[in-house]
């Protein structure tokens, strides 16, 4: 059984960085996509960015376009998101998902993605 597990958040103020990591064992990981979702107090949750098994296609959402950056490692069945120039707006709880193949860069649904981590809390103070 898949088990993401994420870390890497935490506390930083408007203008920093921080790099999320998640490691994914226990399933055909490398044949999957890969997402990052947040999901802020009150909000639905929301994708923000999708890589493919190969890391040969990314998409993002146009809310961190330029400022976020995912990429991933095979060898190590671990999937990044650097976070920079990060704003208020881009506190939230952050999740990283598996959308087992055949699998598309999705990031308006998460019906695509089966197995979920726990999540990991970003906090952009002003």
């Amino acid at each position: 059984q898949v088990q993401p597990v994420e870390s890497g958040g935490g506390s930083v103020q408007a203008g920093g960085s921080l790099r999320l990591s998640c490691v994914a064992s226990g399933y055909g990981y490398s044949n999957a996509c890969m997402g990052w979702f947040r999901q802020a107090p009150g909000k639905e949750r929301e994708g923000v960015a999708a890589i493919s098994p190969l890391a040969s296609n990314t998409r993002y959402a146009d809310s961190v376009k330029g400022r976020f950056t995912i990429s991933r490692d095979r060898a190590k069945n671990t999937l990044y998101l650097q976070m920079n120039s990060l704003k208020p707006e881009d506190s939230a709880m952050y999740y990283c998902a598996v959308d087992p193949p055949p699998c598309g860069l999705v990031i308006t649904d998460t019906a695509d993605y089966k197995y979920w981590g726990q999540g990991t809390q970003v906090t952009v103070s002003s």
